[in-house]
């Protein structure tokens, strides 16, 4: 029987403990005292409520690795943009990964394989193949309902995936960025419990008042903690904390232990903040994850202090399985070694030219995607061009061509235009374009364009910025949407990328994550997919050209 002297940070009766534990795989007994014991605190471990693994470049044992150095003993995730490629083989790919590493992951069943109905994706998930995933106790939950239009309209293939999780009394979570009155009432009423796109208080509050759970995100590209942060003590029930999506530069950096700091800082109750992190998520998903009670799964963290929340220690079942001192050594050596030579892939897009970028002036007024550093949605504005004559970047008003190319077989390129990258000179290109991940990539000229297109076709997917004739590349040799390279190794590689970016001219704070958004096709108000511009407010293809 191991022992620990520390002060218990019990969340479920929200107060400190200055105890004696002794545990096995389990929580045998406590033995409590008068006096606090100085810096050493025990508390759950964190659960991120919502995460795209595949976001992080990241395989699910490497994603697991790097987040227990900040605590997180859970995450709840989505394994929607690898299905989107692979189909249910790549849901079985991050199963058999994620079984390898001491860690609890919670898979839902993707509700939205393709996102939408307007786009090609590699795969195709139907209500039969979510039950199967249900049966097989492969997934937890129905993951992200991202067709709003479709719950609110009764779209009979939507509407039998939810049926299906209700029949299996599984949690629905939700997708409805700025949806609200009559038909956010019709969206919540079919099940959906959670969301976590809402942009104000008074966004999140309606979705409470009917019933929601709200998870506050904070990740590379969406960062809501600072309109959101009041929920948490107004609401210490209805809450969670989530990323999302966390690139590996800031993964390496923190994960929900720097949410948590943040919303200290900003005078949030403890209490009700490690509530969010931990007793929440794990109620509502129903985790086999310990919270510090007495016969409880030795599940914990241990902290010398709670303000920095640096993890000293994480144990799972009993296990030590990191020390700050010994660093996450002990991870390793319990983890299983991989079975994989050559990783899952899909890729059959073919080289492209600088004419297959042409795009003609139909009238004299073209339609312009305005991005916003942070953001995941965006605004349509209107340019005046020539018409009849070549449209191309202009540089001078940060006009830029963005395209889209179907990575799955072959096919001529989507062409538009986007303003608020900033970039001067080069091209960037990603074939982590959610969800459908086909190419996407902007640049100020249609060589530098073609220069990185034709690269990642070549590589089979990855990360490319092309300038002064230099490429810099990150390969994602996993379904074009992760690395089989050590977390360290991808977040350097990702950091060079990010800083040619920004000699190249842009000052957004993830542009890569920024340009992966351009081709949702369920965030307003336009984007961009592999068949041309798309107008999210009405859910239809548009004209560049007015």
């Amino acid at each position: 029987m191991n022992s620990i002297d520390a002060n218990i940070v019990d969340v479920v009766r929200r107060k400190i403990l200055p105890s004696r534990i002794f545990f096995d795989t389990h929580i045998r007994q406590i033995e409590y005292f008068s006096k606090r014991i100085e810096r050493k605190y025990i508390l759950p471990g964190f659960v991120d409520a919502h995460v795209h693994i595949e976001s992080s470049l990241l395989p699910p044992s490497e994603f697991a690795r790097i987040a227990l150095l900040h605590g997180t003993l859970a995450a709840v995730t989505d394994p929607h943009e690898i299905d989107n490629v692979l189909g249910i083989g790549g849901i079985d790919f991050m199963i058999e990964d994620s079984a390898r590493v001491p860690f609890r992951f919670i898979f839902g069943a993707p509700s939205c394989v393709p996102a939408t109905p307007y786009e090609t994706a590699g795969a195709i998930l139907t209500d039969k193949d979510i039950e199967e995933l249900f049966q097989k106790g492969k997934c937890s939950y129905l993951s992200e309902m991202m067709n709003f239009p479709g719950v609110v309209n009764n779209d009979i293939n939507v509407m039998r995936k939810i049926a299906v999780a209700q029949k299996y009394n599984k949690p629905i979570d939700g997708h409805a960025p700025g949806l609200t009155g009559e038909a956010l009432r019709k969206y919540i009423s079919a099940g959906i419990s959670t969301d976590h796109e809402c942009s104000s208080y008074e966004e999140a509050e309606e979705k409470i008042k009917l019933g929601m759970k709200i998870l506050i995100r904070e990740g590379s590209a969406a960062k809501k903690l600072d309109a959101l942060y009041l929920l948490i003590e107004q609401y210490p029930e209805s809450v969670m904390l989530c990323t999302d999506d966390l690139h590996p530069d800031d993964l390496q950096c923190g994960h929900i232990n720097s949410l948590i700091k943040k919303s200290l800082e900003k005078g949030v109750d403890l209490f009700s903040l490690l509530r969010a992190a931990t007793l929440n998520p794990i109620t509502h998903y129903q985790i086999d994850l310990g919270l510090v009670q007495l016969n409880d799964p030795a599940d914990f963290i241990v902290l010398d202090n709670l303000h920095d929340f640096k993890a000293q220690q994480c144990f799972l079942r009993g296990v030590c399985l990191y020390d700050r001192v010994g660093e996450e050594k002990v991870f390793s050596n319990i983890c299983e070694k991989s079975k994989h030579s050559i990783y899952p892939n899909k890729f059959g897009a073919e080289k492209i030219t600088v004419s297959d970028l042409n795009i003609i002036s139909t009238s004299d007024k073209m339609k312009v995607i305005q991005i916003f550093d942070g953001e995941l949605f965006t605004k349509e504005f209107f340019c005046d061009v020539k018409k009849g004559i070549p449209v191309v970047s202009n540089t001078d008003t940060d006009i830029l061509k963005i395209v889209v190319l179907n990575r799955y077989k072959p096919a001529k390129p989507a062409v538009g235009f986007v303003h608020g990258f900033g970039l001067k000179n080069g091209a960037l290109v990603s074939t982590v374009a959610h969800d459908s991940h086909h190419i996407i990539a902007v640049g100020c000229d249609d060589e530098s364009l073609v220069q990185v297109i034709n690269h990642v076709i070549a590589i089979k997917g990855g990360l490319s910025a092309y300038y002064k004739d230099t490429i810099i590349d990150l390969k994602l040799d996993i379904a074009g949407l992760m690395s089989s390279a050590p977390a360290e190794e991808v977040a350097r590689a990702y950091n060079q990328i990010n800083q040619t970016v920004s000699l190249m001219g842009s000052n957004l704070k993830s542009p890569l994550m920024t340009l992966s958004f351009m081709a949702l096709l369920v965030i307003p108000e336009l984007k961009i997919g592999e068949k041309g511009l798309f107008d999210v407010r009405r859910f239809e293809w548009t004209s560049v050209f007015c």
